[in-house]
């Protein structure tokens, strides 16, 4: 059974998913909180960063920590056009709650940095991530990006922003394409008892995400 540590960065959450001596990160966060990050990921003998998606919030210390800990990071090539630069993949909301957390998305990429960095592996539906010590399978959650994934392993799912529980548990208040993200809402629901783990708030219960 594999161990998930959680490292909230503001309003943002990491995991490192360890077992058998070996671990990968899920997510890298802000850079105001690499140190503490790094020194997780140090604890634990992290391998392979895995990034569920290209947004600033969940990537800004992928190049840092990668370089300092000298391991590869994962992603879908769907997202690499976020990498130069996050407003390359338009953003709706169309809930009051969303449309106040798209704005702070907005100036967040117009003012923030991200290092450039290359993912050394794509990721695609039903990867999965053995050679690096985790029985993780890869899904992809398109919608809230083009290249949103998640990972399953065991009974729990790390969705990144495919859903959010920020203020509360729902499907994922900012989208590219909200016809997309619905439906991969819809797929996680069709995987059943899992507990998910969201790039925002606390872990809830899988449940029908859409109505």
């Amino acid at each position: 059974m594999v161990e998930i540590h959680r490292i909230a960065g503001g309003n943002v959450n990491c995991y490192i998913v360890a077992g058998n001596g070996k671990a990968i990160l899920i997510d890298t966060g802000r850079k105001k909180y690499r140190e503490k990050i790094l020194k997780k990921c140090r604890d634990f003998h992290v391998n392979l960063i895995v990034l569920t998606h290209g947004h600033m919030d969940h990537c800004q210390n992928a190049a840092y920590l990668a370089n300092t800990l000298h391991i590869p990071i994962a992603m879908s090539e769907k997202d690499s056009n976020l990498i130069p630069d996050n407003r390359r993949q338009s953003l709706s909301a169309n809930t009051f709650l969303g449309k106040i957390v798209l704005a702070a998305s907005l100036k967040s990429f117009e003012k923030d940095s991200l290092e450039p960095f290359e993912p050394q592996l794509y990721l695609r539906d039903g990867d999965d991530l053995r050679a690096y010590g985790i029985d993780a399978r890869v899904i992809e959650l398109p919608g809230h990006t083009n290249g949103s994934i998640g990972l399953v392993i065991e009974d729990k799912l790390f969705v990144g922003d495919a859903l959010m529980n920020m203020f509360y548990p729902t499907t994922s208040m900012l989208y590219t394409d909200k016809q997309q993200m619905l439906s991969s809402a819809g797929r996680i629901s069709e995987l059943g008892e899992k507990t998910i783990y969201f790039g925002h708030g606390g872990p809830k219960q899988n449940r029908k995400w859409v109505k």
